[in-house]
């Protein structure tokens, strides 16, 4: 046996790089995407709480009540 170690292999990995304009994008794209969330979102709330609002009440308990009022 000789005195050799275990042999070496080499691979070239390309020096990694940063996509700022990706990142920007991507941003601007979740950024839409939470924007027509909250924009659809307030709609059906606001649309709901004005349609509760504007149904007609009740009517007064006064019409069906026995005017029980304790004498004094």
């Amino acid at each position: 046996m000789t005195g050799l170690g275990p042999a070496v292999t080499w691979i070239k990995v390309e020096k990694p790089s940063f996509d700022l304009v990706g990142v920007v994008l991507g941003s601007f794209a979740l950024a839409g995407v939470l924007l027509v969330a909250a924009l659809l979102l307030g709609v059906i709330f606001g649309g709901g709480l004005i349609w509760f609002r504007r149904r007609p009440a009740p009517p007064p308990l006064d019409d069906v009540s026995l005017h029980l009022e304790p004498r004094a």
